[in-house]
């Protein structure tokens, strides 16, 4: 398994760093160079973890693992009014990007009410597009028990946040954490900062439960060897939205218009392979100026060839 760290330190000796993660097979997720200072986000084999830190620290830098690195999470309220946002939602955003992930806050068009909650399937189509799903609910264990079907044909792993401990929900999500609920105020108590990271713990729990079952069937590249490829792409270069490429454990989003990249985006060259022909490229559901890259497994590309 591949473990993600966050390098933090002078541009010293940083050659070596670059060079080490080069010869361990890992892959840098992101580089980030301000004056003197050096910032490294890289994925290595976990075997490697250990001598990957001592070097770190040899060159001056501080190290620490990042586990949510490469990864878009969604954090979901019941509705965007103000008795279900910003609070807990935002403390909850804040601690998952704290861990590396980059998050989402979204409130559903129609999830207010236990007996009126509803969930639109354009809703759950944006959702899907994400690595996992946060559902942060309310107080009263008679109405987070019956707004399962909010979440319970959702595709991607489901992590539900409330205040009580509901029953009967286990089969429809892959963690549950009571505890926090709605409140009117920031998580800011020793015990709040408890929960937060157990919310944290948690979601890496998740994470890394769905990287294990990815390994079953690798995905033909890492993800994040194509992101260093369309970094070069001039749309990419001259795209002025925040984190034009998210990476994604399964592949990327791009925040460049589909009708107008799809044939250059298509066409580029992955080890001899268009990257039409190894990743199913599709519309954002959100927008039309942005697209969703999946890159298929090993064995979704050898069956391909042999029926060609």
């Amino acid at each position: 398994m591949y473990e993600v760290m966050m390098y933090d330190g002078g541009i010293y000796r940083s050659n070596e760093l670059l060079e080490m993660i080069e010869d361990a097979g890992g892959v840098i997720i992101q580089k980030t160079r301000s004056a003197q200072m050096f910032n490294v986000t890289m994925s290595i084999p976990g075997e490697d973890k250990d001598a990957m830190e001592k070097m770190c620290r040899s060159i001056g830098g501080m190290v620490r693992s990042v586990p949510l690195a490469g990864t878009e999470i969604a954090i979901i309220g019941p509705t965007l009014g103000r008795h279900h946002m910003p609070h807990p939602v935002c403390d909850i955003a804040e601690i998952l990007r704290q861990s590396g992930a980059i998050t989402v806050v979204m409130g559903l068009a129609r999830g207010r009410g236990k007996a009126t909650s509803q969930i639109s399937v354009r809703e759950m189509d944006i959702i899907n597009e994400y690595d996992a799903a946060v559902f942060v609910l309310g107080n009263f264990k008679s109405c987070v028990e019956s707004k399962k079907h909010l979440f319970e044909k959702i595709r991607i792993p489901v992590i539900l946040v409330s205040g009580p401990m509901p029953d009967g929900l286990e089969e429809h999500c892959e963690a549950i954490v009571p505890g926090v609920g709605r409140r009117s105020e920031r998580m800011r108590t020793p015990e709040d900062r408890k929960k937060l990271d157990e919310i944290a713990d948690k979601t890496d729990e998740v994470i890394r439960a769905r990287k294990k079952m990815i390994e079953e069937d690798p995905l033909f590249v890492h993800p994040a060897e194509i992101k260093q490829l369309l970094e070069e792409y001039e749309p990419i270069k001259d795209c002025l939205r925040p984190a034009p490429l998210v990476l994604h454990l399964d592949g990327l989003r791009l925040k460049i218009s589909m009708k107008d990249n799809i044939k250059e985006v298509s066409d580029m060259n992955v080890y001899g392979r268009r990257l039409g022909d190894i990743a199913k490229i599709s519309e954002s559901r959100i927008n039309d100026s942005s697209m969703i890259v999946r890159i298929m497994t090993r064995s979704e590309v050898n069956d391909r060839d042999a029926g060609k």
